[in-house]
Formats: C-alpha cells, structure tokens, sequence
C-alpha cells in the first residue's frame, strides 16, 4: 500500500482519527499520555525508534488533532478506535508503546485483541485505580504533592493542544472530559495473569504508580519486565532518553 504523508487523517468509528507514520521496518504504534500530543509524549525518542520501525503515532480522540466527538472518551473506545485504524491501514499485528492513558489503552487492547499486539510497552501504568498513590488520587492532597505535573508541565499542555486542535478555544472543556484514567476501574489479577504478549513495564520512582503496584504487576504478568527509573517524576518518564530508549530498543529488537 502506498505510505501516507506525515501527518493523515483516518475515519474510525465516527472519528477523525489524526496519525503519523515515520520510519520503516516492523509496526510500533505509539499512544501518548492523557491531555498530551504525539510530540508531547514522544517527539524526544520518536526519531530514534523510527530508525529501526515503522512508527505508527496516534492521537486518540479529542486530543490534538482529533477533534473530540459526541462520545463518551473511555481506554476501551481508545483501543477500538487503535484497532479500527489498524484495520484502515492494513496492519494485522504491531507493537505497543504507550504512556501513562496511552499506556492504559495499550493494555486494553492488547488484553481484548491479544492476535493484534507483538509486545508492549507500558510506561507508568497502574491496573487497579489503587495502583495510583493516595496523593494523586485525593484531590485534598494535591496542593502537597510534588509528584503533579508542574504549572510549566500544564502550559506545555495548552501550548501543543492549541497549537494543533480544531478548536483550540475548546482546551478547558477537553480538559473536563479527559477525565477517563480517574473513573477507569482497570483490570483484575486473572485479566493480568492471562496477558498474550510479552511487556516492559516502566515506571518512575517518583511517579504516580505506586513502586509496589508495578511489582505485582511484574509478578501477575507472566512474560513481563520491570524497570524503574531513578529520580523520575511522572512527567520526567519518556523525558528521560538515556535510560528509556536503550531498555526499549532491546525489549522490541528482533
């Protein structure tokens, strides 16, 4: 099939889906975290990944240049729009790599379509809501936490929706609706037991999921890897290339 430019748009399930496609070799479809854009999430290591796959960069609906629609957002719509866009392109199986609600829709779909998925990534994921520490989960707590993303962090946010979005004016309404990850009641111990493809989890040690939380996920997964990067904030992970990038590249070598 011929490769689309850049940037292009797919009809999936009522959307407009906007992705990217940069590099070639096997597909790794990256999703980025909540509130974020592809370059939000992955610009510092997407071109080293595309060196050596053929990269499939999604935004998910209502963020940057999906413009959201009359749908309720939820991580399972997130991945059957991943899996309809699959199908536009062609693509039966590829690799996973998402961040934080990219993360969250990544094992969604890897649980329910597991003949989609080769392996994945899944960086400071929790699949329970309690895998989240009580300071991110409690409001109340918020205003002592430095474990929140920063006021440079949040107008880093605005700055790439509305550089991008449809309607950028609309940022504080997509703000209340991306609400998703907080109502998400995740996944249970059997779902996790019973996981198909083999997967990296990585988390920071200063991040929202608890260090705890992501060892039992490393126990309850069978074919799983840990890794936790030191002195990194929630907002640091894919921020931290020197240490992600070369545990990644091996996970998904050949």
């Amino acid at each position: 099939m011929t490769t689309p430019p850049k940037g292009a748009y797919a009809s999936v399930n009522g959307l407009e889906m906007y992705y990217e496609i940069h590099g070639t070799g096997r597909p790794l479809v990256l999703l980025h975290g909540g509130v974020h854009t592809i370059g939000l999430t992955f610009g510092a290591i997407m071109p080293a990944l595309a060196a050596t796959h053929r990269v499939i960069a999604v935004e998910l609906q209502g963020h940057g240049h999906t413009a959201d629609i009359d749908r309720e957002m939820s991580v399972p719509g997130f991945a059957e729009d991943v899996v309809a866009l699959l199908d536009v392109l062609g693509i039966e199986r590829a690799d996973l790599f998402g961040f934080s609600l990219g993360g969250m829709t990544a094992l969604e779909m890897a649980l329910r379509y597991p003949a989609r998925a080769d392996r994945v990534v899944l960086a400071s994921v929790p699949f329970q809501p309690d895998g989240y520490l009580e300071e991110i989960r409690d409001p109340a707590l918020h205003a002592g936490s430095r474990r929140l993303p920063t006021a440079a962090d949040f107008q880093a946010m605005v700055d790439a929706y509305t550089a991008v979005a449809p309607h950028p004016e609309h940022f504080q309404d997509f703000m209340a609706r991306c609400t998703v990850a907080a109502g998400y009641e995740g996944w249970s111990e059997d779902d996790l037991r019973g996981l198909v493809p083999p997967a990296l989890l990585v988390v920071g040690d200063t991040d929202f999921v608890r260090i705890e939380h992501a060892a039992q996920m490393h126990r309850l997964i069978p074919d799983a890897r840990l890794a936790i990067l030191p002195d990194c904030l929630h907002m640091d992970v894919m921020r931290r290339t020197e240490l992600l990038l070369p545990m990644v590249e091996s996970f998904l070598a050949p």
